[in-house]
């Protein structure tokens, strides 16, 4: 774990809790911490015994509160779009893992942070939390695909006067829009994700995978191919020990357990 200097790793029962640690900059991304989660899901995707991922930011003022604006400021045009692609391919890993990632909102996910959060699969957060893409105060936009993930996530009316206006939103109004998965009070904060961890981590990971890949499919296709590509999955799931495990504990009326075989 040496090579991890922003992060802090810890793995437990299926579970790889990723703690971007600079809370003196409030978690903010630069080019070292972007190449860092790189390394992290990196390995998250090759090791099977991990089912389950929490990516959160220490301390309790912030997951991550954008962007490093101080490495910004020196960019040139090159530069920037160079940037931008690298933040870009570090979301579409965490997007297209094939295992639930759970972004752990403990307070401001702004910028780079909300285009973290909305990389992953759910998103938990305090009441406290606040969310938004503020770039347009800086005289630039989202880069690390704010503007397609937004849209995608709460409708491209709510996403393009967000992005426009740069406006801060309350955790309660995230989850309005369909931006938040579930709210709760920060004292919960832990329990709540621990209990949807316990879950997901006892759950069959082929047919997880599978889930996320369908779902991501849907907002990209027509719907017959969508429907296409869904019994393709189902056909996939019903070639593993997983289902004949889950299926037959079902009828032994029994806990199953799932070998992601």
């Amino acid at each position: 774990m040496s090579q991890f200097h922003t992060l802090e790793l810890l793995s437990n029962d299926g579970c790889y809790t990723i703690t971007i640690n600079r809370p003196d900059k409030l978690n903010a991304l630069n080019r070292q911490v972007v190449t860092e989660l790189h390394h992290a899901f990196e390995s998250v995707a090759c090791d099977e015994s991990i089912r389950v991922v929490v990516l959160t930011g220490a301390g309790d003022k912030a997951f991550v509160a954008g962007a490093d604006i101080s490495e910004i400021n020196t960019l040139n045009p090159m530069d920037a779009q160079q940037f931008a692609q690298y933040g870009q391919q570090l979301m579409s890993r965490i997007e297209q893992l094939g295992k639930p990632v759970i972004a752990r909102i403990n307070g401001f996910a702004l910028g780079g942070g909300c285009e973290l959060a909305m990389a992953c699969t759910l998103r938990i957060a305090s009441s406290n939390a606040r969310m938004g893409l503020p770039e347009i105060g800086l005289g630039i936009m989202p880069g690390f695909g704010g503007t397609q993930r937004m849209a995608r996530l709460v409708g491209e009316g709510k996403a393009v006067e967000l992005a426009l206006t740069g406006r801060l939103i309350k955790a309660d109004e995230a989850l309005q829009l369909g931006l938040l998965n579930q709210v709760c009070e920060p004292a919960q904060l832990d329990d709540t994700i621990q209990t949807l961890v316990s879950q997901l981590a006892h759950s069959a990971p082929l047919a997880m995978r599978n889930i996320i890949a369908a779902v991501q499919a849907a907002g990209d296709v027509p719907l017959q191919s969508g429907l296409d590509y869904e019994a393709q999955l189902f056909g996939l799931c019903c070639a593993t020990e997983d289902m004949r495990e889950g299926t037959t504990a079902f009828l032994e009326k029994r806990k199953a357990e799932f070998r992601g075989r």
